[in-house]
């Protein structure tokens, strides 16, 4: 199978997400599953048993830190791999124009847009930012004895904000992925989607993609 991104493959099925560019999302949502149920771990006693669970709260609180640095990396790999895709377009801006109609699944009625629409794009913008903040507040958190008493309550609220809006986008990415989206979830396990799958959500990609494979023969 080629591995290029946006190739036509047999079957009629295209090329959406390339082995690297899978391997580095599910390197970024395991490690972020992981900071997720540790950190709620530690935010509440409630839900200190997903840390009993994960190997005991000594264990969860050591580790913590280390999977946020993998989070890091896997975020630094996805800019440098998406972030030029990330723009925002006149088509996002008529994608945003019409979000009642994506909302109530009027796909038809959705103007075409790019490899990425501009949920997508906000989700990314999203969790890089506050994958920032929690790198730079973590930090603190972690060697909290090399900075001052001021700084490490800013950092607390600050990292503590992040999570929480990171929690937000991560539940509206898994619903809209593996159920609202029918077919979205499979691209990020196998890495093709149908030619009318590309075609019904993502039309002036696929309309590229065919233009360039006509060229080509």
């Amino acid at each position: 199978m080629s591995e290029t991104t946006g190739a036509m493959l047999p079957n009629n099925r295209v090329l959406r997400y390339n082995f690297r560019e899978r391997m580095v999302h599910w390197t970024a949502g395991i490690s972020y599953v992981y900071l997720l149920m540790t950190g709620l771990a530690f935010w509440t006693p409630w839900l200190f048993w997903m840390a009993v669970a994960l190997g005991g709260g000594a264990v969860s609180r050591m580790l913590h830190p280390w999977a946020g640095l993998i989070f890091t990396f896997a975020v630094i790999l996805m800019y440098g791999m998406w972030s030029t895709q990330m723009r925002e377009s006149a088509a996002d801006k008529a994608w945003w124009d019409s979000i009642n109609n994506y909302i109530t699944n009027q796909d038809e009625k959705m103007p075409p847009v790019g490899r990425f629409n501009g949920g997508q794009k906000l989700l990314f913008w999203g969790f890089f930012w506050c994958g920032v903040a929690l790198l730079l507040t973590g930090i603190v958190l972690w060697l909290p004895q090399s900075f001052p008493a001021v700084v490490r309550q800013i950092a607390i609220f600050v990292h503590a904000a992040a999570a929480l809006i990171t929690i937000g986008l991560f539940m509206l990415h898994v619903y809209m992925g593996a159920i609202f989206e029918k077919g979205a979830f499979d691209a990020v396990i196998r890495g093709d989607v149908s030619a009318a799958f590309a075609s019904e959500h993502h039309r002036l990609w696929f309309d590229e993609i065919a233009r360039e494979t006509s060229a080509k023969r």
